[in-house]
This record gives C-alpha cells, sequence and structure tokens, in this order.
C-alpha cells in the first residue's frame, strides 16, 4: 500500500478558499478520530472521579441555587418571570455554563493536545470535533436535569421547543467562533484565557442569565445591545414556552456566526501548525 507523500516548502502567496476547502475536507474525514478522542477523554475525566457526571452540571446548578438563595431571602428583589424562578434561573445558567465552555473549548483541545501534535501527524480539526463532542454529551445531562425540573414544578411544554435544537445548535456555534479567533493568541499568551475568563465573569452580569431585563437604566441598555443577550434569551425562552424576545437580532447573530466560525477555522488551520512548532523549538 503506497503512502501519501507531501513536501512542505514556503510559498510566496496563501491560497485562503483552498487552506479552508482543506481544513472543512479534513473536519469531515476525522469523524472518527473525533469520536475515538472525545470517547477516551469523557472516560478518563469520569473514571478518575468520585461523584462521576455530576460535575456535568455542578456548576450550573451551583449558581442558580445561589441566586435562588439571594432571591427567597429578599436580598434581591426580581421581576416576574414568567416561569417558577428555579427553572427560570437554571435553564439561564445552563445555556451561559454551554456557551462559556463552547468559547473555551477550541484553546483548551489545543492546549491539551500540543504534545501529541509534535510527534503525531493528524487532523488538527479532529480536536475541535471531540470538543464539540464533549460539549453535547455534557450538555445533555444538564437538559435532563431541566426536563426534572419541569415535571417537578409541573410546567406543561410549548412547540417552541422543536427550535430548540437548532437554536442551541447556533448557541454552540457562536461560542465556539469567538473561541477559534481568539486560541491562536491565547496558546501563545496564558494571560488571555485567565482574561477571558474574568471578563466572561463580569459579562455574565450585563448579560438576562439570572434576571430579566430591567426597564429602565444603564443596565437595560448594556443588556439590549450585548450580542449574548439574544443568544441566552432565545434559547431559554425557546425551551420554557416564553415570548421570543430578541429574534430578529438572533438571526442577525447566526448570519454573523457562519462567516465568522469560517474565518475561525482558516485562522485555525494557518496558525496551529506554527504554534506547534515553535513550541517544540
Amino acid at each position: 500500500m503506497s503512502l501519501e507523500t507531501k513536501i512542505y516548502q514556503r510559498g510566496n502567496s496563501l491560497n485562503l478558499m483552498q487552506i479552508l476547502k482543506d481544513s472543512l475536507s479534513d473536519i469531515y474525514k476525522s469523524r472518527f478520530l473525533a469520536k475515538q478522542l472525545a470517547t477516551r477523554d469523557i472516560k478518563s475525566q469520569y473514571r478518575e472521579s468520585l461523584l462521576g457526571i455530576f460535575w456535568a452540571f455542578v456548576t450550573p446548578l451551583s449558581t442558580a441555587l445561589v441566586w435562588i438563595f439571594i432571591n427567597k431571602s429578599g436580598a434581591v428583589s426580581l421581576d416576574d418571570t414568567g416561569v417558577p424562578y428555579p427553572l427560570f434561573v437554571f435553564a439561564g445558567t445552563l445555556m451561559w455554563s454551554t456557551l462559556t465552555d463552547a468559547i473555551n473549548m477550541p484553546m483548551m483541545a489545543t492546549r491539551g493536545s500540543l504534545g501529541i501534535m509534535s510527534k503525531i501527524n493528524f487532523p488538527k480539526e479532529a480536536l475541535l470535533v471531540s470538543g464539540f463532542y464533549k460539549l453535547l454529551f455534557n450538555s445533555s445531562f444538564k437538559i435532563l436535569l431541566i426536563v426534572f425540573f419541569f415535571f417537578f414544578f409541573s410546567v406543561s411544554l410549548s412547540w417552541y421547543i422543536l427550535l430548540f435544537p437548532l437554536t442551541f445548535l447556533i448557541l454552540n456555534l457562536a461560542g465556539i467562533s469567538v473561541g477559534l479567533l481568539i486560541t491562536p493568541i491565547g496558546l501563545l499568551y496564558n494571560d488571555v484565557s485567565k482574561f477571558i475568563s474574568l471578563s466572561l465573569r463580569f459579562i455574565m452580569y450585563v448579560t438576562p442569565v439570572v434576571y430579566t431585563i430591567p426597564e429602565t437604566g444603564l443596565m437595560k441598555t448594556l443588556m439590549e445591545w450585548n450580542p449574548l443577550t439574544p443568544l441566552i434569551l432565545i434559547n431559554r425562552n425557546v425551551l420554557l414556552g416564553l415570548e421570543l424576545s430578541f429574534l430578529n437580532y438572533f438571526i442577525g447573530i447566526a448570519l454573523v456566526t457562519i462567516p465568522l466560525l469560517l474565518l475561525g477555522l482558516l485562522i485555525y488551520r494557518v496558525s496551529i501548525p506554527v504554534i506547534v512548532e515553535r513550541f517544540n523549538a
């Protein structure tokens, strides 16, 4: 069996369309490898954990419990959410944790495989597909917990929920797009990942994750202009059967996500071999 031979040499120009085509082709071809990597990582993650799959939803659950306590204690007065507040806040924190995981995924998946990439030649896009599989796996358990909340609070389902797979996919792709753009510089400088983590903690409080948008004031303006607002609101409202506010904004974000994702893949394809070479120089 003859093996493919590749010759790497410096060129005067880059065919961006060809690079993007190769990237998309490798995403398709690496499905099996990505599945194997995701299976290995998931088994390793939960095999070494005493509480197992509980850690998949401990972050949104703990955040939700804090805000439920604050609401019950009367320390913060919150507007009517249209559904029981525990269900509202957990759905919001679930969407937020999914979005932040999607933003961090490309950098974390690549950083954890820098060593193996220097020794084995394989499609680097397999790491992204593997990370996406793990995102969906972890999110599935969070969604199951929301189903429990539906039965516990006797909340009826709306036909809006049929749109949830599509809106949830857009939420993940939007986060991955942002993550792809910051991954190259984040791999070179650890400060970037710390800055992103710190920024997301602040941005959460100008996004309607645990409370509704105020009727007046600076917070109302910030939330309405925040591009993360429609991603959280539409997904939560579709799931809970609430009014689909910010729908046009959400559609705009979805349309922007497509070219942003392609740009991110292009940058990832070009930059990762250079970064791997630098780390092993």
